[in-house]
């Protein structure tokens, strides 16, 4: 359980995160994926990151559980805090991520998926934010990135999720496939990314990064800033409390 890295064939690096039963990562799970990811684009031998999961999901998010097991303040502190490093460290990776994406993937699944470079998904793979269902904001940063600004809005406030098949339509998915070829189809991608000169694909992503028309770390922060105002109001703990219940749709 936790964060490992492979190297399955030269230029490449895998980052697996395994957090049962649904990859809900605790606190310092988030740092581990941070710093895994971090330390995988730092190697002068790998030229793609290819990040995937092990289990039916891809990601749920932030561990809800574990928030709610918080006396005070400290355990959002961290999820916000540890979020907001493994997304940056996905975004500012010096190599191109390929994030690999199965079954759902959800809230900070977003964060992830929308700052990597590529995704590659398998057909039974469903993205969405259920942030307002959560007691929690943020991410709608990342969303942006996969659909379009109406959509985004749309899913943000209902909290639905679309399929990988729609999100292949608007282009923000390289492919989709069955699952037991999502693996292979990751690679293949990432093979291809990673046959060019190491010191060239760095300077492109540093190059695509630096046209970006938003600053996803600036933005995302400002997002969380809501998240505390909702918690601090009491609002983010009387939906949270419905986690799980079968008053979750109706608070």
């Amino acid at each position: 359980m936790g964060v490992s890295t492979s190297a399955p064939e030269e230029g490449v690096a895998v980052v697996t995160v395994d957090f049962p039963p649904v990859n809900a990562l605790p606190v310092h799970g988030w740092y581990e994926l941070a710093r895994a990811v971090r330390a995988a684009g730092a190697d002068p031998d790998v030229r793609c990151v290819v990040l995937t999961a092990e289990g039916r999901g891809f990601n749920a998010g932030v561990d809800i559980k574990e928030l709610q097991r918080a006396d005070g303040p400290e355990a959002l502190i961290g999820a916000n805090r540890g979020c907001f490093e493994a997304f940056a460290a996905v975004y500012e990776c010096e190599v191109p991520v390929v994030a690999a994406v199965q079954g759902f993937c959800l809230g900070g699944g977003i964060g992830l998926v929308g700052n990597a470079d590529a995704i590659v998904a398998c057909d039974d793979a469903s993205f969405g934010l259920p942030e307002l269902d959560r007691g929690a904001l943020g991410a709608a940063t990342h969303l942006a990135r996969l659909v379009p600004q109406h959509l985004m809005r749309t899913l943000y406030y209902t909290s639905r999720t679309v399929t990988a098949e729609e999100l292949h339509r608007h282009g923000s998915v390289w492919s989709v496939v069955p699952r037991d070829r999502l693996g292979a189809a990751a690679l293949e991608l990432a093979r291809e990314i990673a046959a060019k000169d190491g010191r060239l694909i760095r300077l492109a992503k540093a190059a695509i990064n630096g046209i970006d028309p938003v600053d996803v770390r600036r933005s995302y922060r400002f997002e969380q800033g809501f998240t505390f105002e909702a918690d601090l109001s009491g609002v983010a703990d009387r939906v949270r409390d419905t986690f799980g219940t079968d008053k979750e749709h109706r608070a």
